[in-house]
């Protein structure tokens, strides 16, 4: 059922309910108003029945109590009261001190009866409510009475004036008001109905106008009016319309932003060399991108819709992974794996890079999304290779600077004894001995500089083998030891790299690694804590060496990498400059972290050995 109609009918039952309260609220006060005034009656014939029985009695006081009530003419007089109302039964002199005995009746066959027991008229008028009095009417078989105040006759006699009231009489005087009623409330739902249906068709045309826009939205064909209405809108449909409609227009703008997104995401995923694919919870591709045809031998028009295993045939190397990392819901990182042979598909590479991850839904809907990823390894290691001459290049840059600092001090000597040479002969003096034995010395100085920059810039061969993390570990500490507990020094190890190996020149990378250590333990003449700390995600390895020196001051921190910068006395400068060309030449990288007066802690960062 619609909203219009339901709200149709909510107005109607509403319009039905309020005429029926006020039909029941009418029929309670004109059932009142009857009983009232049968009570009224009832009261007033009452008083006129017990002065006619006081004036009977005043007149013939020679006769006894029943012959003077047997009087002809005062029984006809209570048939005539009797006859003033239809709701009364029965008006009745009934001696109370023997039994309600029945003197003198409009009845002439009730006397010497015993009148029974009725309830009072007047309780039942005015202390019940609408429901007893219409429980009254309608079961017709309990009459009520009113009693009037006694009248004793001596010497022990007590007469009442008893009238008997049918309350069922009393209908004939409600009905016709009710039907009077009844068809004024009959007009009334009517018309209230007849309302209603004009009011809703009316007020709900507005409604009917957002529900057509909201179905163009959901269809994606809303189109904006022409030629909206002039004038603001001032009632609320019209300004939900209007909304709706500028939502509309929003919806529609946004259809066109997402549609040129994802024609610059297409764009941007054809300019690289992977290939990205997205299957969706029932394992249909719903976007392909990229170097597809490279890999798969296929256009990527030609997939859309297919399924996973349509395109990852199961029978296959690579299509039997991703069924297993879908079906299992675990991410595949970067994978080698044999694509189709080049006789099948000639276009495609023959070995891949496999990434699959899974693609969360909304909460509530059963499985996920699908992301598969195919990369060159080729291509890989030619961006890697760049980003390590890159690398290299920034080392080499970082070096040189250090060196072009002792460069210039042997340089700025050499010139100014020069020149002090050059003015004593040009006064004639030739004792220029002291200035020439400077002179050699700054160019033996130069000289060794520029033989160790050379030395530590000459490539080197690296030995490489795959050497497990924590047995490496154990190398370094081990060698460490010796001087730790000689300088009073606490060595403590922590590893979380079980079974991870790294791929490195066992020598050159120990002697990297123990150059950290040592200036770790220098850092702490008067004893402290080592810290030995091993880690691995899922492609790198960390190694984190901690002291409780002093730390390193801000202002000194760039420069610690540089080649001959020190700050010890006698020291070299060498020693971080070889550990930084060591890490670069293992792909790697070094960096710290250092708080004034709570320590510093170096971290070295490697690929995982594949």
């Amino acid at each position: 059922m619609t909203l219009q109609a339901r709200l149709t009918l909510y107005y109607v039952l509403l319009a039905v309910l309020m005429v029926g309260i006020i039909e029941a609220v009418n029929l309670a006060n004109e059932t009142q108003a009857q009983f009232e005034s049968t009570l009224e009656r009832a009261s007033m014939l009452q008083e006129v029945a017990i002065e006619q029985v006081k004036q009977a009695l005043l007149r013939d006081r020679t006769n006894s109590l029943r012959e003077v009530l047997r009087d002809p003419s005062l029984v006809e007089l209570f048939n005539e009261i009797l006859l003033a109302s239809h709701a009364i039964l029965e008006i009745a002199v009934v001696d109370e001190s023997n039994n309600n005995e029945i003197l003198l009746d409009s009845l002439p066959d009730r006397l010497g009866e015993h009148l029974g027991n009725y309830e009072p008229f007047q309780t039942l008028v005015t202390q019940t409510g609408p429901i007893e009095k219409l429980q009254a009417l309608l079961r017709g078989t309990r009459h009520y009475q009113l009693r009037s105040r006694p009248l004793l006759i001596p010497p022990t006699t007590t007469l009442t004036v008893r009238v008997i009231v049918d309350p069922r009489a009393i209908e004939p005087d409600i009905l016709p008001p009710l039907e009077k009623n009844g068809k004024v409330a009959l007009l009334a739902v009517l018309g209230a109905v007849a309302l209603t249906f004009l009011f809703s068709t009316f007020a709900f045309r507005p409604l009917g106008r957002l529900r057509h826009q909201l179905d163009l939205i959901t269809r994606g064909e809303f189109e904006p009016e022409k030629n909206p209405g002039r004038g603001a809108a001032t009632d609320e449909f019209s300004i939900m319309a209007s909304k709706v409609s500028m939502l509309g227009q929003r919806l529609r703008g946004a259809q066109y932003e997402v549609s040129d997104l994802r024609g610059n995401i297409d764009r941007l995923f054809q300019d690289l060399e992977d290939a990205v694919l997205i299957f969706n919870r029932e394992s249909h591709l719903i976007f392909a991108s990229g170097a597809v045809a490279k890999f798969l031998g296929r256009e990527r028009a030609g997939l859309q819709g297919q399924s996973i295993d349509e395109i990852f045939p199961p029978s296959t190397t690579l299509g039997l992974i991703v069924a297993q990392a879908s079906q299992t819901s675990r991410p595949v990182r970067n994978r080698r794996v044999p694509t189709a042979s080049p006789v099948e598909v000639p276009n495609a590479v023959g070995v891949v890079l496999l990434s699959v991850d899974m693609l969360e839904t909304l909460p509530g809907a059963s499985g996920s999304g699908v992301l598969v990823r195919l990369r060159d390894p080729e291509a890989q290691r030619k961006i890697g290779r760049e980003l390590q001459t890159a690398d290299r290049l920034a080392a080499l840059s970082r070096v040189s600077s250090g060196v072009a600092h002792e460069v210039k001090n042997p340089l700025n000597a050499i010139l100014l004894h020069v020149e002090v040479a050059r003015a004593k002969l040009a006064r004639g003096d030739t004792d220029v001995g002291q200035q020439m034995e400077i002179i050699s010395s700054e160019i033996l100085r130069l000289d060794r500089v520029v033989k160790t920059f050379l030395d530590f810039t000459r490539p080197v061969e690296l030995n490489l083998s795959n050497v497990p993390m924590q047995q490496f570990m154990g190398e370094i500490v081990e060698l460490a030891r010796p001087q730790a507990d000689a300088a009073k020094i606490r060595v403590n190890v922590h590893s979380e790299a079980d079974g991870v190996e790294i791929r490195v020149d066992r020598d050159l990378f120990k002697q990297a690694v123990l150059n950290v250590v040592v200036n770790a333990m220098q850092a702490m003449p008067e004893g402290g804590e080592l810290r030995f700390d091993s880690a691995a995600s899922e492609d790198t390895a960390e190694i984190r060496i901690s002291d409780t020196g002093p730390g390193i001051p801000p202002e000194l921190r760039e420069k610690i990498f540089r080649l001959y910068f020190t700050t010890k006395k006698g020291g070299s400068g060498i020693g971080l400059a070889m550990t930084f060309r060591i890490v670069q030449l293992h792909d790697g990288t070094i960096d710290f972290t250092s708080e004034p007066g709570k320590g510093t802690t170096f971290s070295i960062r490697l690929p995982i050995a594949v």
